[in-house]
């Protein structure tokens, strides 16, 4: 059976445990990254030496990296022919394009505001800062929403893939975060889209940011 090592409140530990459910995989999840199993733990370091969740251990291999883990899944299980990856190279990389997006740029835009606003990170209490960050989110959203009103659908085209998992969450967040939001009617669409589905209600609009 799969180990997924993480706190289920931590947002790339839910990419993990959203795509699992999509797939139907059971899993054990050991709850890493509190008190009593912290991250810093010798155990935990040889698993993932950057000290962060999720890890996923399948066949006594560990992964780490969350859209590595999600993509590893979306592949294998049920042997690649879920959907949720692609198989021919081009639709793949549409897909995947998307996830390094997320990755990359969003996640750094969303990062300061989220901290401050959020968090209530003293590390992030600039103002300035702040608007800066909400503002490039906004902006960043926006070309989601254009790539949202030109499919109609889901990120990478007509069909729900692993892209949607990993900006799905991400569009919770912004909706969850005190800033004022950029009005984005096909994102608006997009997360109304997400919320019919099960596995995002139990791991993406489940009260976490």
């Amino acid at each position: 059976m799969l180990k997924i090592l993480g706190k289920p409140s931590s947002i790339n530990v839910r990419k993990v445990l959203w795509t699992c459910a999509e797939l139907g995989l059971p899993y054990e999840l050991e709850e890493w990254g509190n008190a009593g199993l912290p991250t810093s733990a010798p155990d935990f370091l040889r698993l993932n030496p950057n000290g962060l969740v999720p890890v996923l251990v399948d066949q006594g291999q560990a992964l780490w990296e969350s859209n590595t883990i999600c993509r590893y899944l979306g592949s294998k299980y049920p042997f690649g022919q879920s959907g949720l990856l692609p198989q021919s190279a081009m639709a793949r990389a549409q897909v995947e394009k998307w996830m390094d997006w997320q990755a990359t740029e969003l996640n750094s835009a969303w990062r300061y505001a989220f901290m401050a606003l959020v968090r209530n990170s003293a590390a992030h209490a600039d103002p300035a800062a702040i608007a800066a960050s909400a503002r490039d989110w906004n902006r960043l959203m926006g070309l989601l929403d254009a790539q949202l009103a030109v499919t109609g659908a889901y990120a990478a085209g007509a069909a729900f893939t692993l892209a949607d998992i990993v900006l799905g969450l991400s569009v919770h967040r912004w909706l969850s975060t005190p800033i004022e939001h950029a009005q984005l009617p096909a994102v608006q669409a997009y997360y109304e889209r997400l919320c019919e589905r099960p596995a995002f209600l139990a791991h993406g609009h489940n009260g976490h940011p």
